[in-house]
């Protein structure tokens, strides 16, 4: 006797169990992305400490007015600029 399910494969191979609203989550994430993600967390995480413990981290490795703390704070807020664009894309591509 058989059963109503398809051999496990052949399930993976069904290209309609995929919607398009998966696929367009799914989208692969290229390295400039996740180079943004990375410096907005460290900003992220260097505001946080700046607010709770008034611990500039980026100033205490870098040192304080430094050009390097300055280009650190510098690619942290041009990788927020960059996050909205993507997300702004993302946002009109899901209203198709």
């Amino acid at each position: 006797m058989s059963t109503m399910n398809p051999h496990i494969t052949e399930r993976r191979r069904n290209p309609e169990r995929r919607s398009g609203a998966d696929q367009s989550i799914a989208r692969r994430i290229g390295a400039f992305d996740w180079l943004a993600m990375v410096l907005m967390i460290i900003g992220g995480i260097n505001w946080g400490l700046v607010g709770l413990m008034n611990i500039d981290l980026v100033a205490a490795v870098f040192g304080d007015g430094t050009t390097a703390a300055r280009a650190v704070y510098a690619l942290v807020g041009l990788a927020a600029l960059y996050s909205i664009y993507t997300m702004s894309k993302m946002a009109s591509d899901g209203q198709r």
